[in-house]
């Protein structure tokens, strides 16, 4: 096991809150901070320790992790009256494993850096599951080899594969493409789901075969369930993945990339929210595919 660090964790939600417990099991001391004391007094029942504001979480931190829903409120958080850098010490190293958009922590990078303050920009993919079992995929930005590498031993505790992908917002813009690639994905497996019902075929079978050939992915296997059974629990809320796609759009037209079928689904997505199932996990793409196929959704 590394060496115990003291570690604040801030935004203990769906993500959040599995991280965070992961990073007790492997020994570290966690003192988390959520806006809903449910989430933390989850997180002391784990093992770990509560605060009452930001301010007290990182007040002995050596190291800072938030993991919050968006822009917004990674900025209000690091950057905000009260928020982490008004609070922590020179030298502390602040990882934002939020979603956002690579300008965003870039601002937070210069920032930190006039307090003297290290960050690492380190988003994950692998949804609620990939969380709980610390199998998630980190993929970290960062402007200094070394702070990766004193990061690695935490992440090694909530993930199998982390890469050190760039500079300062690299992160960020491997996770556009990991939620473009994802939403793709779900949204043609939805397909395929209303295509093999409407021919009668027997949908389980037809989808356990799919998942041993190349058709196979990791979101045929995490997802299969919920389009087999119709529960669409959120692992990941469509107004994430919503989000998310305004990212992945917007960053490819800073950089001159076309993402023609990613536009088509970026609207699917859209559309999904629209209709009411922005709070339900992305799987439920379905119901939009269904819904076009003159289905009756509930």
């Amino acid at each position: 096991m590394s060496a115990s660090r003291k570690i604040a964790f801030i935004g203990l939600g769906i993500m959040g809150s599995p991280m965070a417990a992961n990073l007790v099991k492997a020994g570290h001391t966690v003192t988390g901070y959520n806006l809903q004391q449910p989430a933390i007094d989850a997180l002391v029942a784990a093992g770990g320790k509560g605060a009452g504001s930001i301010a007290e979480a990182v007040a002995d931190a050596e190291v800072v992790i938030t993991m919050v829903p968006a822009d917004p409120h990674v900025l209000q958080v690091i950057l905000g009256e009260g928020g982490v850098l008004e609070n922590v010490k020179a030298g502390t190293l602040v990882i934002d494993m939020s979603s956002i958009t690579p300008q965003t922590s870039i601002k937070v990078a210069a920032a930190a850096k006039e307090k003297g303050v290290r960050t690492l920009d380190a988003p994950v993919s692998g949804g609620e599951a990939g969380a709980v079992e610390a199998v998630l995929s980190i993929m970290v930005g960062g402007d200094d080899a070394a702070d990766f590498a004193e990061a690695k031993p935490i992440f090694d505790a909530l993930g199998t594969t982390v890469v050190h992908v760039g500079p300062a917002g690299a992160g960020q813009t491997v996770k556009a493409a990991n939620q473009l690639i994802v939403a793709v994905n779900i949204q043609v497996l939805a397909e395929a789901v209303v295509f093999l019902e409407n021919a009668g075929v027997d949908l389980a079978a037809a989808l356990d075969v799919l998942g041993g050939g190349l058709a196979g992915s990791t979101v045929l296997n995490r997802k299969k369930a919920n389009m087999l059974n119709r529960e669409f629990a959120p692992g990941f809320r469509i107004d994430l993945h919503h989000k998310d796609m305004g990212i992945v759009t917007d960053a490819a037209r800073a950089v001159g990339a076309s993402l023609p079928v990613g536009a088509v689904v970026a609207q699917l997505v859209a559309s999904a929210r629209a209709n009411g199932d922005g709070s339900l996990d992305h799987s439920a793409l379905l119901r939009g595919v269904e819904r076009l196929s003159g289905r009756t959704v509930a």
